[in-house]
C-alpha cells in the first residue's frame, strides 16, 4: 500500500498537481513511520525533498531534518540486526554445545562493540529482539535470574519515550516475557501486575492485539495464582481458555501442560491422565512445535504421573525412551540434577519404602541441593517438591508451596 502511494504521489508530481501529491505522500509517511519502515520513510522524504522547490507549502529545512533523522534510526537498526545475528549465535552454542555464559555481559559487550546504547533511540522491535535472545539462553539454562534486571531496566528506558504505541505489537510482547521471567522468579505479584499492564495494552488500538496474545497471558496469569494458592482460579481460567478456538498452538499446549500439572499438584491424577493423552504426536513433532524444554518437561510430568497410577508397562516405556533420549542434551545445558531425579524417580518406584529411610532422604538433599532457592528455577523446585512430599508424606501441592515461600 504505501508503495502504491508513493507511485501515485509520483505519477501527480509529474503531472504538477503537487496539493494532491503531497497529500498523498503525507498518507504513506503516517503508515511508514507508525510501523518504523525507514527504508519506506527515506524514500518519501526523498521524493518530498525532490519537488519542495516547486511547492512554496513545504518547509524544506523540516523535511531535510525528519530525513537526517530517519537516516540516522535506520543505520541503527541496520546495526542491531547484526547484534541480533551475534547474539542468536552464542545462543545456539549454550543450547547445542552446552556452553555456560554471562548472557548479561555478552549483551552489554556486544552493544559497546558496535556503539550501541540502551536509551530511547531503540525501538520497541529492537529491544524485542534483545530481550527475546536473552529469554531463549535463559528458558535453555532456567537462570531467569540473570536477566531479570536487564530487561526490566531496557522496558523501562523506552516507556519513557513518547508515541510509544507505534510499534505496539512487540511492547505487549516485551512486557509479556517481563511477566514471565518475574514469575519464574517466583516474584507472582509483581508479575501479575505487569500481566496487569499487558492486558491493558492489548485492549488499545481497538484491541487488534487481543487475539495475538490472549492465551500467553492466560498461561503466565494462570501460573502465577496457582503458585499463590489459587489453584482452583488457575485451572479455572485456563479451561476457559481452552474453551475456544485459536490460532496459537504453541501457547495452547502451553496451557494443557500447566493445567496436566496443575492436576498431578492437586493429586486428580484421572484429570492429568485425560489431558495428557491428548499430547498423542511424537517428540519430534512437538520440538518442531514448542521446543525442547517443553518435551522435557512433560516427558518428566508423564513418567510421575505413571508413577501415581502403578502402570507398569507405560512408565518403564517411557523411562527408557526418555533416558535415551534426552540425557545428552540434560548433560550438555549443565541440569545433571534432573537425570538424577528421574533416577531418584525410578529407585522409590521399584522400593517405596526408601522414602522413610535415613539414606534415601540425605541423597535427595544432596541431589537438590542449591545455593539459595531464590535463584532457583520454579520448575525445578516443582519436581523436588514430589520427592519430598513422599519422604514427609505430605500433600504435593501444600509441600510446593511451603518450599516456595521466602526463608
Amino acid at each position: 500500500l504505501i508503495i502504491k502511494y508513493i507511485l501515485a504521489s509520483r505519477t501527480y508530481l509529474l503531472q504538477k498537481n503537487y496539493s494532491i501529491a503531497y497529500k498523498i505522500l503525507d498518507k504513506a509517511e503516517r503508515l511508514a513511520d507508525e510501523h518504523l519502515l525507514f527504508p519506506m520513510l527515506n524514500e518519501i522524504y526523498h521524493t518530498k525533498i525532490q519537488y519542495a522547490p516547486n511547492y512554496p507549502k513545504i518547509d524544506l529545512e523540516s523535511l531535510i531534518l525528519k530525513q537526517k533523522e530517519n537516516q540516522e534510526k535506520h543505520l541503527l537498526e541496520d546495526r542491531l540486526n547484526i547484534v541480533y545475528a551475534k547474539l542468536k549465535t552464542i545462543l545456539n552454542e549454550i543450547t547445542y554445545q552446552g556452553k555456560t555464559i554471562n548472557i548479561e555481559h555478552i549483551l552489554q559487550s556486544t552493544f559497546d562493540e558496535h556503539n550501541i546504547e540502551l536509551n530511547e533511540s531503540l525501538s520497541f522491535k529492537s529491544l524485542y529482539q534483545i530481550i527475546a535472545i536473552a529469554n531463549i539462553s535463559a528458558l535453555v539454562t532456567t537462570k531467569y535470574f540473570q536477566i531479570e534486571d536487564f530487561v526490566l531496566k531496557s522496558y523501562q528506558i523506552l516507556k519513557n519515550k513518547k508515541n510509544t504505541d507505534k510499534q505496539l505489537y512487540y511492547q505487549i510482547h516485551i512486557v509479556y516475557i517481563i511477566a514471565n521471567t518475574l514469575f519464574r522468579n517466583k516474584k507472582f505479584k509483581l508479575s501479575l501486575i505487569y500481566i496487569k499492564e499487558m492486558e491493558e495494552l492489548m485492549h488499545l488500538k481497538k484491541g487488534m492485539y487481543h487475539k495475538s496474545f490472549i492465551l500467553k497471558k492466560t498461561l503466565v496469569e494462570a501460573l502465577n495464582l496457582n503458585f499463590s494458592d489459587q489453584q482452583n482460579e488457575a485451572i479455572a481460567i485456563v479451561e476457559s481458555a481452552l474453551k475456544k478456538k485459536h490460532v496459537d498452538l504453541e501457547s495452547q499446549l502451553d496451557l494443557h501442560l500447566s493445567l496436566l500439572m496443575f492436576y498431578f499438584q492437586k493429586e486428580d491424577y484421572s484429570k492429568a491422565k485425560s489431558i495428557l493423552s491428548k499430547f498423542y504426536h511424537t517428540d519430534k513433532w512437538y520440538i518442531e512445535k514448542v521446543g525442547i524444554d517443553w518435551v522435557i518437561k512433560k516427558n518428566l510430568a508423564e513418567i510421575l504421573l505413571y508413577i501415581e497410577l502403578n502402570e507398569d508397562d507405560l512408565f518403564f516405556s517411557r523411562l527408557k525412551s526418555f533416558k535415551r533420549k534426552y540425557t545428552k542434551y540434560l548433560k550438555k545445558i549443565d541440569q545433571f540434577r534432573l537425570l538424577n531425579f528421574i533416577n531418584i524417580a525410578e529407585h522409590y518406584y521399584l522400593k517405596p519404602e526408601v522414602a522413610s529411610q535415613t539414606q534415601f532422604k540425605e541423597k535427595i538433599e544432596t541431589t537438590f541441593k542449591w545455593t539459595s532457592l531464590k535463584d532457583e528455577d520454579i520448575f525445578i523446585i516443582s519436581f523436588y517438591a514430589w520427592i519430598k512430599s513422599k519422604i514427609d508424606s505430605k500433600n504435593l501441592y501444600r509441600t510446593t508451596l511451603n518450599l516456595l515461600k521466602p526463608s
